[in-house]
């Protein structure tokens, strides 16, 4: 533990990569970590690499969790005074840096709050009628803490030069330094070409694994495992019923999951324009192609043709046209493309490598 170094995210709920990016950047750099809640059954501190401070208790009230946590470091961020560099990262604790006058402040960004900014839209319209207004209201108190709290920084990073450009277009922020997050590519290895092909996002909407779950149904000859949990698990699940084909195992452990990486086939990810990715490297450091969209973050990481298939992100405009395009890409991907791209998926995620990360990192701080 460090006296005068914390690393300040939103809130421990789920094992998904930002929160798993904390953990890691916690321990590697010898920092505090401190977060506005945490839940203790998905992240029992005995476990974990590194203890964490939580400024206020855990909630899983949808809504309510995003304004408690920032609510909670906008009134008690008076904690990290102590420290002489804090790096915030996420969309709530940002705003504690209004407690930090004189002190060194650094934001390493994800991504800006997109349901604040480019996809308000996509998620008003998963809301009722009567939701909507709500909605919008806590987006923009949301978004212009948001603002406020980014202005004050004295540096910021980028996961990806995705990212770099959505800070760009959001908030007029230019030659933001870009960070890939880090992957321990060594932990990963290739055990096998196995029958199956895997999913390991998140299940929410803007992941899209509806439409991937939807080409396997066209696909019984195809055995798909879908390796995470979130908000659509059970509406997935009722999707795939009577399609034995298709497996869901909920979320894993890291040993768990890399095992699933190194004996699949080929990894499935198709997210809507996402921030940076790690799925595809981690499938990449155990030598399995990707099948992917280009757009976002997977533009920077998978080589068309050579560690995966890029779908034409035209595709996803239609759900029909889209289920058939990955159909189509697992179809095309043979288990000679897949033994003849190892090489190459292993030699490209050595690009994101925790040593290379830790490199950067050290030095941005």
């Amino acid at each position: 533990m460090s006296p005068d170094k914390a690393f300040v995210y939103d809130f421990l709920s789920v094992q998904g990569g930002a929160e798993k990016f904390a953990l890691q950047v916690a321990e590697a750099m010898a920092m505090d970590l401190v977060v506005g809640y945490a839940d203790q059954s998905a992240f029992p501190p005995a476990g974990l690499p590194v203890p964490y401070k939580a400024i206020t208790g855990y909630t899983s009230v949808f809504g309510w969790h995003a304004l408690k946590a920032m609510l909670a470091f906008r009134r008690h961020g008076e904690c990290l005074r102590s420290y002489d560099t804090v790096v915030f990262s996420g969309f709530y604790a940002p705003v504690a840096v209004r407690h930090r006058a004189g002190k060194r402040n650094l934001y390493y960004c994800h991504t800006p709050p997109r349901f604040a900014y480019d996809l308000e839209d996509f998620y008003l319209d998963q809301m009722s009628p009567l939701q909507r207004p709500v909605a919008r209201g806590l987006f923009g108190l949301i978004r212009r803490n948001y603002e406020a709290a980014i202005a004050r920084m004295d540096g910021i990073a980028a996961n990806s030069a995705n990212v770099a450009q959505r800070l760009s277009d959001y908030l007029g922020i230019e030659g933001v330094e870009v960070i890939h997050p880090p992957v321990k590519t060594r932990a990963f290895r290739w055990f096998e070409a196995g029958d199956y092909y895997l999913s390991t996002a998140r299940l929410e909407p803007y992941k899209r694994v509806e439409l991937v779950v939807r080409a396997f149904m066209e696909m019984p000859n195809r055995q798909l495992v879908v390796a995470s949990g979130g908000s659509e698990l059970p509406a997935l699940k009722q999707l795939a019923a009577g399609y034995g084909n298709i497996r869901f195992t909920g979320w894993q452990s890291e040993q768990q999951l890399r095992e699933l990486i190194g004996r699949c086939a080929a990894t499935v990810y198709v997210p809507v324009d996402e921030d940076f990715g790690l799925s595809p490297v981690e499938s990449m450091a155990a030598g399995k192609p990707v099948i992917g969209v280009a757009e976002g973050g997977l533009l920077e990481t998978v080589q068309q043709g050579e560690t995966g298939f890029l779908i034409n992100k035209d595709h996803f405009s239609q759900g029909d046209t889209a289920v058939h395009a990955i159909c189509e890409a697992v179809a095309t991907l043979s288990l000679a493309d897949i033994q003849g791209m190892r090489a190459a998926c292993e030699q490209q995620a050595k690009a994101f490598d925790v040593k290379i990360f830790n490199r950067k990192f050290r030095d941005f701080i």
